[in-house]
């Protein structure tokens, strides 16, 4: 039920020649240090089913997950999403480019997307 997203993205050079190695800077939300490196992703589970069949279990999760990239500036936000983006669109469907903000209180930026992944079970 949980997409391989972590995994993906560490294992390409790009991805982590910017959010990092040690440690790889893709949390799920919610679980970012505080006080963590910028430029640093999180994601989660937006929506989900199983692939359902009249004849016998689901073999397949099909999930959406949304992904926010954190950076000091709005091209460090952007080139993260990008690397994000390119480590799994061979694995996923990116599905929607969300929003650029920035927040007034800790002047981060963000960017946002969607990925539809396919989860063999």
């Amino acid at each position: 039920m949980i997409p391989p997203i972590f995994r993906t993205v560490a294992g390409n050079a790009a991805a982590t020649a910017l959010i990092g190695t040690g440690p790889v800077r893709m949390f799920p939300f919610g679980q970012a240090p505080q006080g963590v490196e910028l430029p640093y992703a999180v994601w989660q589970v937006v929506d989900g089913e199983p692939e359902n069949y009249l004849a016998d279990r689901s073999d397949m999760d099909g999930m959406t997950l949304q992904v926010d990239v954190y950076g000091s500036s709005g091209s460090s936000a952007d080139d993260a999403a990008e690397a994000i983006r390119y480590a799994v669109e061979l694995r996923a469907n990116i599905a929607r480019w969300g929003g650029q903000t920035r927040d007034d209180e800790t002047g981060r930026y963000r960017v946002s997307f969607d990925i539809d992944w396919l989860t063999p079970r």
